[in-house]
């Protein structure tokens, strides 16, 4: 066909013409056919989307898939399909629905292509059953009533993290929070996780490992949309696809080696080891309920989640703080009443410290973009539409955190709109995931988050965001993969 159209194109068609306008109208028929008989054809969308994914698809490689979708309700409405088999969902009682304790709306195989195939995780499986059997063994430790062991290691973190922020700003005139803030957040899950941490607010200056996390987000999109090839990569030249695999690689490599250090330091202790939030799944697999290759994977997932999370989180409130000064001088003075050896349930009494950290979770939401379910067998009806069973819907913190109906003015960093929160606000409020998914260290992050904003302030009352090196707000647009980042990958403050 396509030399025929070629040849038509070219003048020499001759009787191949009349051949060609056949085959052209054909495939006209097919492609409406398709749109008549595609099951979501119903559904508002862009005409595109009947037939393909590739828009969609698009924008999940340039990082702007959470802004794309979002463009796409505002043009819509609350439920919009995306490609033949997928829909995104703004609705609050969908949401709600989708993501309830005990959901028929399980995890897509979407998620071993962003993690791994090879092994299940409490964050990629599929199964509820295996999920809940993880989260008993993993939820323990890391609970709100459990965490008040852990708060003298998180102090001692955050101690070295201001004794460095504030030395760099001594020698280059600013400091780089995001730099500071991954370094702080990855030594704390690498001991309370394995004993011990990664030692790098001691270095205090990138290594291969930090520069692995800061590249996760952006490979992500290579990892979901050509998993072969990222699988292939290690054995054949693929430029990105070998990197990637590599970078994997080596991901696998740290965990085994802090997995293998807490093994060594029980061997040491077997009668008083260091408590850990991996304690359990360590005698786990000694009980055989685990098996080694679990543990890793596991490990594995905690490093990542237990990083670049809080760490983003902590760089974009320190940002948006210190882009305001009513809410920076707010918050200064309501941190002026802690006592000297304040502890994080002196920070629980204070509410616009934990408003502009809800805020800050609110309008930059670390996981943005689309959390995919699918539709449980026998279809089900979404926002007033049917949907067959087998397909993926998705919901997005992004659109429900910037719905002007629920959160009037979206775009404004406004923590006091959290003093009365309305029902509509806390249901559409999704930072941490929803239902039985809901992430596993929540609590751990809130705890980290607390500390590290109140004692920063205290320290940096007259902390600016920087113009020194170019830096403006453009290195802080959120590229929004799974994992969001900042554009620029750091954030120059001032104090």
């Amino acid at each position: 066909m396509i030399d025929i159209l070629l040849s038509v194109c070219s003048g020499t068609h001759n009787s191949s013409f009349p051949v060609a306008i056949g085959l052209v109208g054909c495939l006209l028929i097919a492609i409406i056919c398709r749109s008549w008989t595609n099951p979501l054809s119903a559904i508002p969308g862009p005409w595109l989307s009947n037939w393909t994914g590739v828009v969609t698809t698009y924008h999940w490689f340039m990082g702007r898939r959470a802004q794309y979708v979002d463009s796409l309700h505002n043009k819509y409405g609350p439920i919009v399909r995306v490609s033949p088999t997928e829909v995104h969902v703004n609705d609050i009682p969908a949401v709600k629905e989708i993501h309830k304790v005990g959901s028929r709306y399980l995890k897509s195989d979407w998620y071993f292509d962003l993690t791994t195939r090879s092994t299940v995780t409490i964050f990629n499986t599929t199964s509820p059953s295996y999920h809940s059997h993880l989260r008993k063994l993993m939820s323990g430790p890391i609970s709100d009533a459990n965490l008040k062991q852990y708060e003298p290691i998180i102090m001692e973190r955050v101690s070295l993290a201001l004794e460095g922020i504030d030395d760099e700003i001594r020698a280059r005139g600013a400091a780089d929070i995001f730099k500071w803030a991954t370094f702080l957040a990855t030594d704390v899950i690498g001991e309370l996780t394995f004993g011990e941490s990664f030692k790098m607010l001691e270095r205090r200056e990138k290594n291969q490992y930090v520069e692995d996390l800061e590249t996760i987000a952006s490979n992500q999109p290579f990892k979901t949309t050509f998993p072969w090839l990222v699988t292939a990569g290690l054995y054949i030249q693929l430029g990105v696809f070998r990197r990637i695999a590599e970078l994997i690689q080596r991901l696998q490599e740290y965990a085994t080696q802090s997995v293998q250090r807490y093994q060594d330091h029980l061997k040491q202790n077997p009668t008083n080891p260091k408590p850990t939030l991996f304690t359990k799944l360590y005698n786990a697999e000694e009980q055989d309920i685990l098996n080694h290759k679990e543990i890793l994977a596991n490990a594995q997932s905690y490093i990542v989640a237990g990083s670049d999370t809080t760490a983003l989180t902590l760089t974009y409130l320190i940002y948006a703080v210190c882009k305001d000064w009513k809410i920076k001088d707010r918050l200064v003075k309501e941190l002026a009443s802690l006592p000297p050896d304040f502890r994080d349930t002196d920070c629980r009494e204070l509410p616009f410290l934990n408003q502009v950290i809800t805020e800050t979770l609110r309008a930059y939401p670390v996981i943005a973009t689309a959390l995919p379910r699918i539709v449980p067998s026998g279809g089900a009806v979404l926002a007033g539409y049917s949907i067959p069973g087998g397909m993926t819907v998705s919901t997005q913190a992004y659109s429900l955190h910037n719905n002007p109906v629920v959160f009037p003015a979206p775009q404004t960093f406004d923590p006091s709109r959290w003093e009365t929160p309305t029902k509509e606000m806390n249901d559409s409020f999704m930072a941490f995931g929803g239902g039985s998914r809901v992430c596993i260290g929540m609590h751990l992050a809130k705890v980290e988050l607390r500390l590290a904003t109140a004692h920063f302030f205290r320290r940096f009352s007259s902390a600016r965001v920087s113009s020194k090196e170019g830096m403006s707000d453009a290195d802080m647009e959120m590229k929004a993969w799974f994992l969001a980042q900042p554009k620029g990958h750091r954030c120059l403050i001032e104090a």
